[in-house]
């Protein structure tokens, strides 16, 4: 078999996608039908956030202990168990599948993440990361569709059987590699660290903390975007299917992750970066001032901001891969991770206390000035060179 490259990190993330996605719109859509509170959904995905940010924290002593091999296969686990949490359709179920799954997405993103960076040159992670991106799309283009028309048709245990077809298919991929005697699957030979302790030296790191406000900002935009969309659509009466179709067509325009990968390499990096949170910034602002009134037009400003931020994925983890040293890889990349935990977390957490005062266009508009943070500090402070 050929060594692991850039296909086959994409093919393994792909179907990862596929996993995650047929039921990224039928989560918040559940968690409303059983608190009916935007704002008692928000406080719920900011408990799950916290307790998942203490595993990713830990994650390099699991790698220690286990490798990394298996690892990914917890995390895979992760998913199937969370989905089989869902099927209760009850408070304590939510919550603990939504857990389940937080637990299982950061194992297989940090692992995967050591993986890519053992295995592609550094020059070549525009162009890697750009093919995963696009090599994803189908997943998340229709995968959020599928699993609302599934739970809207036949039931919960149709959406949530579909992530556990992918994530076997997943593992016997993964799987697959090993067997191969392929250099993908080998167990980690950094020694893990006091988690508090790789907090502290990655905080002294000045590029490791700006690619991890890139990463933070991009990701609070797709949590805004997976949980808040499909509620927009719902609470103004457009339907659950609608909220489906809205993440689905943000998705679709994961192909031009290959074209922000060309525009990364001809004007650089932090040109491009710095201009796609800037644009992010104006459609917030107009999303959040249709708000609920315009529903339709909010989600097409939404797409909008959609198509940016897809720039922002295709680039944003080359800053990290690039100032990361090798020989902490496992705890920066923990660390790094934090980024997810924390957009799960922070947002929600103020969305509740915005919307206790304001209706829900008020959310984008909260994110809009962050975006323009984050595009200020990334146009001032990322190298030229990258």
């Amino acid at each position: 078999m050929r060594p692991a490259g850039a296909r086959t990190f994409a093919s393994l993330y792909a179907l990862e996608s596929f996993a995650r996605a047929s039921v990224a719109s039928v989560i918040p859509i559940q968690a409303y039908e059983i608190l009916q509170s935007e704002q008692a959904v928000s406080l719920l995905y900011t408990i799950v956030a916290l307790i998942g940010l203490s595993a990713t924290l830990f994650m390099p002593l699991l790698i220690e202990r286990f490798s990394r091999r298996w690892i990914y296969t917890m995390g895979v686990c992760g998913l199937v168990i969370g989905s089989a949490c869902f099927l209760t359709q009850s408070l304590p179920g939510q919550m603990a599948g939504m857990l389940a799954r937080v637990m299982g997405a950061s194992a297989l993103s940090i692992t995967l993440n050591l993986y890519i960076m053992d295995h592609i040159r550094k020059a070549d992670f525009i162009q890697s990361e750009s093919l995963r991106m696009a090599w994803s799309t189908l997943a998340w283009t229709g995968g959020p569709t599928l699993g609302v028309f599934l739970y809207t048709e036949f039931g919960i245990a149709a959406a949530h059987g579909v992530v556990a077809l992918f994530s076997l298919l997943l593992l016997a991929l993964f799987w697959y590699f090993r067997l191969s005697d392929n250099q993908l699957i080998r167990p980690g030979k950094t020694r893990a660290t006091n988690p508090i302790a790789s907090v502290g030296r990655f905080v002294k790191q000045p590029r490791l903390r700006l690619a991890w406000v890139i990463a933070f900002g991009r990701s609070c935009f797709w949590t805004t975007f997976f949980v808040y969309g499909p509620i927009l659509m719902v609470a103004t009466g457009q339907g659950k299917l609608a909220g489906g179709l809205l993440v689905s067509a943000g998705n679709a325009l994961l192909f031009s992750a290959l074209i922000w990968g060309w525009a990364g390499k001809r004007f650089g990096a932090r040109n491009t970066m710095a201009i796609c949170f800037f644009a992010m910034t104006a459609a917030l602002f107009v999303a959040g001032f249709a708000g609920e009134a315009m529903p339709l037009v909010t989600a097409g400003f939404l797409l909008v901001c959609a198509f940016f931020c897809i720039g922002l994925d295709a680039l944003g983890s080359t800053a990290f891969m690039r100032a990361v040293r090798a020989f902490e890889r496992p705890q920066m990349t923990a660390v790094y991770r934090t980024y997810l935990d924390l957009s799960e977390l922070l947002p929600p957490l103020v969305y509740s206390v915005v919307l206790a005062f304001f209706g829900l266009g008020s959310v984008f508009a909260t994110l809009g000035v962050f975006c323009c943070i984050c595009g200020f500090f990334t146009w001032r402070y990322l190298p030229k060179s990258m």
